[in-house]
C-alpha cells in the first residue's frame, strides 16, 4: 500500500476514533456521580443536556470548519490542510486533559469545539486517496479502505477506553485522562508520517479567492449541481438516521442494561468489529454483483428494521446481536454513497463535495445531538423513534427523486 497512503488512512482512522473514544469518555466523565465532574446532586435530565451540548457543538464547529478547511484543500493542497486539522485534533485532546485535571466543563466544551473546527481531515484524506486513485475500481478499493479504517477507529476509540479508564483491568493506573495522552501521541506520529513521506497529489495550487462565507456557502452551492443535491438528500436523511441510533448507543445501554464504562465500551467495539468485516469482506463483493442504487435501499432498510427491533429488546446479550447488522448495512451504504457524491462532480471539485459530504454528516449530527440530549431524558427511545423517521424519508427519496436519470446514469450497472 505504501507509507503514503497508510498515512491517509490513519488520519480518516484517527477522525473516527476521536469519537469512538470521546462518547464512551464523555459519557463517563457527565454521567458516573462518583467523579466531581458534575455537582454529585444534579439530576439525570441535567447530565443529559450537557451531554447534548458538548456532542452537539463538537458536530456544529465540525460542520463550520468541514466547509472551509476541506474547500481551502482545492487552493493550498491537500498535505497542508492535513497538517492545519491534525495540529487543531492535537490541540482539543490537550485541552480536554486540561478539563479533566481541573474538573471544568467549560473547558471540555472549548476542547470540543477546537477538535471539531479542525476535524475536517476525513474529506481530504478521501479527496488525496481519490487523486491517487488510476480508475473506477482502484478509487471503489479506496472507499473500502476508507471505511475500513473508520471501522479500525471506531473500535480503537472504545477500546482505548475501556481499558485504560477501567480500574478492574488497570487498578490504580486506570484513569480517564490516559486515553487522551494516547490519543494525542498516535495523533503526533501521523503528524510525522504525513510531513515526511505523504506527497503533495493537488497538480496545481489556485489563488485563494473565497473567505469565512464559503462556510455559508458550501452546501448553498448544491443548488448549482443537481445531481449532488438529489443524491446528497438520501445520504444525508440515511446518515442521520444512523447517527441518531450510534450516538446515543452507549447512553442508551448504560440507561437501560447498567453497562457501565466497560460494557458500553465494548458494545461501541462490537460495532467497530461489524463495520470492518462489512468494509473488507462484503463491500467489494456487493459493489461488483449489484446496482448502487439497489443496493443503498437494501441497506437502508435492514438499518431500519434492527433499529426497531433493538428499541423493543429487553436482553442485554442480544444488543450485542442487534448491532451487527446495522453497522454492516452502514458499512456497505457509506462508501456507496460517496462513490456516488464522487462520481457527480469532476476532478476539480472532489475537495468541495468530499467538504459537503462531511457538512451534510455534521449538520445532521449536531442536530440529533442536541435534540437527543433534551429527549433521552424523557424517553431513552426518542432518538431512535428519530432514526426510524430519518430510514423511512431516504428510502423515499430513493423511489421518488432518484428516479430521474441524473442519478440513474451514475449506477454502471444501470446502462
Amino acid at each position: 500500500m505504501g507509507i503514503s497512503r497508510f498515512a491517509l488512512l490513519m488520519v480518516v482512522f484517527i477522525d473516527i476514533m476521536g469519537q469512538g473514544l470521546m462518547y464512551p469518555l464523555i459519557s463517563s466523565i457527565l454521567f458516573n456521580t462518583d467523579r466531581a465532574f458534575l455537582p454529585h446532586d444534579m439530576p439525570e435530565a441535567g447530565r443529559e443536556l450537557r451531554y447534548g451540548i458538548v456532542i452537539g457543538l463538537f458536530f456544529a464547529s465540525w460542520f463550520f470548519g468541514a466547509a472551509f478547511i476541506s474547500k481551502l484543500s482545492d487552493y493550498i493542497g491537500r498535505k497542508y490542510g492535513i497538517l492545519i486539522c491534525l495540529t487543531g485534533t492535537l490541540a482539543g485532546y490537550m485541552l480536554t486533559i486540561l478539563a479533566l485535571m481541573t474538573s471544568s466543563f467549560i473547558l471540555l466544551v472549548v476542547g470540543r469545539i477546537v477538535a471539531g473546527f479542525t476535524a475536517g481531515n476525513q474529506p481530504i484524506a478521501q479527496a488525496a486517496l481519490i487523486d491517487q486513485a488510476a480508475d473506477t475500481q482502484e478509487r471503489d478499493r479506496f472507499m473500502g479502505y476508507i471505511v475500513a479504517a473508520a471501522a479500525l477507529g471506531l473500535m480503537g476509540g472504545p477500546v482505548i477506553v475501556g481499558v485504560l479508564g477501567s480500574k478492574a483491568i488497570l487498578g490504580s493506573y486506570a484513569s480517564l485522562e490516559l486515553p487522551a495522552y494516547i490519543a494525542a501521541i498516535v495523533v503526533l506520529i501521523n503528524l510525522v508520517l504525513i510531513q515526511l513521506y505523504f506527497a503533495e497529489t493537488l497538480k496545481q495550487r489556485r489563488k485563494i479567492d473565497f473567505g469565512l462565507s464559503e462556510v455559508f456557502l458550501t452546501l448553498w452551492r448544491i443548488a448549482k449541481h443537481p445531481v449532488v443535491a438529489r443524491v446528497g438528500l438520501v445520504y444525508f436523511f440515511a446518515i442521520l438516521g444512523l447517527n441518531a441510533f450510534f450516538i446515543f448507543l452507549d447512553d442508551y445501554v448504560d440507561v437501560k442494561f447498567k453497562f457501565g464504562t466497560f460494557g458500553s465500551s465494548a458494545i461501541l467495539v462490537v460495532a467497530g468489529a461489524a463495520m470492518a468485516f462489512g468494509s473488507s469482506v462484503l463491500m467489494g463483493p456487493v459493489s461488483t454483483r449489484f446496482r448502487q442504487i439497489r443496493t443503498i435501499a437494501v441497506t437502508v432498510v435492514i438499518m431500519a428494521v434492527f433499529v426497531a427491533l433493538f428499541m423493543v429488546n429487553s436482553n442485554s446479550y442480544m444488543a450485542y446481536v442487534l448491532v451487527l447488522p446495522i453497522m454492516v448495512a452502514f458499512s456497505i451504504t457509506y462508501p456507496t454513497l460517496l462513490t456516488m457524491l464522487s462520481e457527480s462532480v469532476d476532478s476539480t471539485e472532489q475537495g468541495w463535495v468530499m467538504g459537503v459530504s462531511i457538512a451534510l454528516f455534521t449538520l445532521g449530527s449536531g442536530s440529533i445531538s442536541l435534540i437527543g440530549g433534551l429527549t433521552m431524558a424523557t424517553d431513552p427511545n426518542l432518538p431512535f423513534m428519530i432514526s426510524l423517521g430519518a430510514f423511512a424519508i431516504a428510502l423515499i427519496l430513493i423511489f421518488t427523486v432518484w428516479r430521474s436519470s441524473l442519478v440513474t446514469k451514475l449506477d454502471p450497472k444501470n446502462e
